[in-house]
């Protein structure tokens, strides 16, 4: 884009001479070469501009390199450095790829960048250098595949991906190191130990802790190995969770990595102890040897304590049990059976236990929904119905049907009848009526079963029986 403008400002000039030069202001309107004279400027003035437009579109650009590039090591560190420029600037984060490679520890970066700027073909791009930390685990050649970025510079119309090209690496064991040990490869090491004493001096009961500190540069925290620490007889030996974290320059920049390691040992006996030396071979990659790191061993001895009682007395227990028989107490006996009994019963006696409920609970929907379609239950919505406004008479029909005693109002008695003839009568008095009606509701309720008595017994006998049938 840079160069085109530089074309066009050069050739301006040149251009505007062209145009003063050209003899069209003495020729005819219709000559052709005056006509291509006057219009050749224009023709390359817009192709400049058009070579512009497309020249502004931004570009993103992914490079991809390993350090070092040569020469890796089995548990050393190698660099892959991913480079994402663009000639514009960045709107956003760019998305950085997944890498995964069998047989490595890879750690993905953390967030934290190196700023570029670099020259391609005369035009400036600008962009961050990530960083992927590789530890190879075997022996073997490693093959990096294309990782493809994602980023939306600015000035695009829409995200940009870019590929990076393959990489290959291959990794060796350092000299030293056996098949299937853990090498420790780095550029410095420093191996300290600290000792702590609970009490002066030791008596049974008492603990020592041993903390092992191993700081590595140029290594990867999760790649330290080990250290193992032994048993010793008439210690007890408790391992406290290592502490693993990275060494950085406090600009995300990783140098190394650190491992610290604790052990407690408690006094069982009293004696004299020695906790042996500790040795870290590692490989120099500065000086490309073999190298060791060696903690000595730890002396001290613990006086028996008179005072002391452990808390759970195994050995004494065990000893009791050898000399004592075993009992079980009766009584106790007896309720293990009786609740063993219970339980038996309750586990057999649960399908009857379902099937009985089951019942229950259709005995109490059947009476459920009897009552609700009773005649009692449509007596008991009388009064609610009188006092509505409206006032509604439905409920005194339902129970009328209910009772047997027709769907005729004035077939429940005279008293009914003269309610009913001041409701609908030529002069109805409603609310007297109402009134009287709702005071006489147990009195209507009598005369009904009266009325509803005298009808049964107006009824013949199906089986009528003589006196004269028996002797």
């Amino acid at each position: 884009m840079n160069r085109v403008a530089a074309i066009a400002s050069r050739l301006a000039p040149t251009l505007e001479l062209h145009s003063a030069q050209s003899p069209c202001g003495s020729q005819p309107a219709g000559d052709s070469g005056c006509l291509i004279a006057m219009t050749l400027p224009i023709l390359i003035i817009s192709s400049l501009f058009t070579l512009q437009a497309l020249a502004a579109a931004p570009q993103l650009k992914v490079q991809a390199h390993l350090q070092p590039a040569e020469g890796a090591m089995v548990g050393g560190l190698v660099e892959l450095q991913l480079d994402v420029l663009t000639d514009t600037w960045f709107t956003s984060a760019a998305t950085l790829p997944d890498l995964k490679l069998d047989g490595a520890l890879v750690t993905p970066p953390d967030g934290q960048a190196q700023h570029l700027n670099q020259t391609f073909d005369g035009v400036a791009f600008s962009g961050l250098r990530y960083r992927y930390l590789i530890t190879p685990n075997v022996a073997q050649t490693f093959a990096i595949p294309a990782l493809t970025v994602r980023a939306t510079p600015g000035q695009a119309s829409a995200e940009l991906s870019a590929q990076s090209q393959p990489l290959q690496f291959s990794a060796t064991r350092p000299p030293g190191f056996a098949e299937g040990e853990t090498p420790l490869v780095a550029t410095a090491l420093r191996f300290t130990q600290e000792v702590v004493h609970s009490a002066t001096p030791l008596k049974v009961g008492d603990s020592i802790r041993r903390q092992l500190s191993l700081q590595a540069d140029g290594a990867l925290a999760m790649a330290l190995p080990i250290p193992q620490f032994g048993d010793v007889s008439g210690l007890s030996r408790y391992v406290q969770t290592p502490q693993v974290s990275a060494m950085d320059d406090g600009r995300g920049n990783v140098l190394g990595g650190q491992r610290i390691d604790s052990v407690s040992y408690r006094v069982d006996q009293a004696g004299a102890y020695s906790l042996p030396a500790i040795e870290m071979k590692w490989w120099d990659v500065t000086a490309q040897q073999l190298r060791s790191a060696k903690v000595p061993a730890v002396t001290f001895e613990a006086v028996a304590n008179s005072a002391y009682q452990p808390v759970f007395s195994i050995t004494e227990d065990l000893q009791q049990l050898g000399r004592d028989q075993l009992r079980f107490s009766t009584r106790w006996l007896l309720w293990l059976s009786v609740l063993v009994a219970l339980i038996s019963a309750v586990y057999r006696l649960r399908p009857a236990f379902t099937r009985a409920r089951q019942r229950w609970q259709a005995r109490r929907h059947a009476r459920q929904i009897a009552w609700l379609q009773s005649p009692a239950f449509a007596w008991q919505q009388i009064g609610g119905q009188l006092q509505a406004r409206p006032a509604q008479l439905s409920a005194l029909y339902l129970w009328l049907r209910r009772s047997r005693l027709g769907l005729k109002l004035v077939e429940a008695g005279p008293r009914l009848q003269g309610l009913l003839r001041g409701l609908y009568g030529r002069q109805p008095t409603t609310e007297q009526t109402l009134v009287q009606l709702r005071q006489s509701l147990t009195t209507l309720q009598s005369q009904a079963e009266q009325q509803q008595v005298k009808k049964a017994s107006a009824l013949r006998p199906l089986n009528p029986v003589h006196e004269k049938d028996f002797p």
